[in-house]
């Protein structure tokens, strides 16, 4: 089974959006920085974590992005199933057509594995992730270097004659 790249980031940036958006809306561009994720690939993500009732998004200045629900109430499993994004370790997809027509030889077993990773998921909420020592200390270093690298642009941007900066 390989969860792609569209479930991961969908739980990184949800997980993101539940440590900083606490008490505030936070933008998609600032998650796109603290976690290296591309903007455009995000705005995608959270197209479809809007759909599904997840997450909301907010205009105007100040704007940005927050959790619909608690965050305890907001499991792995679903996230992952809100990006269409399927839990499955057989090779059929679940279609019982693993060899041809017909079930293979492994299938029940790669069969209840999906299951149980389902299950693990599904069991792990945002707010249980929140509380994980790690990740508060992950998520708080990700914020600091990412305030270095604005500090640091921003000098940069500062040093440079302007005419330089709209030379192509």
């Amino acid at each position: 089974m390989r969860l792609t790249t569209k479930g991961r980031y969908a739980v990184t940036a949800m997980l993101d959006l539940a440590f900083h958006g606490r008490d505030k809306t936070v933008t998609l561009k600032d998650i796109a920085a603290r976690q290296t994720l591309s903007l455009s690939y995000l705005e995608q993500l959270f197209a479809c974590l809007r759909r599904v009732g997840m997450v909301q998004g907010v205009r105007g200045p100040g704007g940005g992005y927050r959790l619909c629900r608690d965050a305890s109430e907001i499991n792995v499993a679903d996230i992952i199933a809100a990006v269409d994004e399927q839990i499955d370790a057989t090779r059929c997809g679940g279609k019982s057509n693993c060899q041809g027509d017909q079930t293979c030889l492994t299938h029940d077993l790669w069969t209840g594995l999906s299951t149980q990773i389902k299950a693990y998921l599904k069991d792990i909420s945002l707010a249980e992730l929140l509380e994980k020592q790690h990740v508060q200390e992950v998520a708080k270093r990700q914020r600091r270097d990412v305030e270095k690298v604005i500090q640091i642009q921003q000098h940069k941007v500062g040093a440079i004659p302007e005419h330089d900066l709209f030379r192509s």
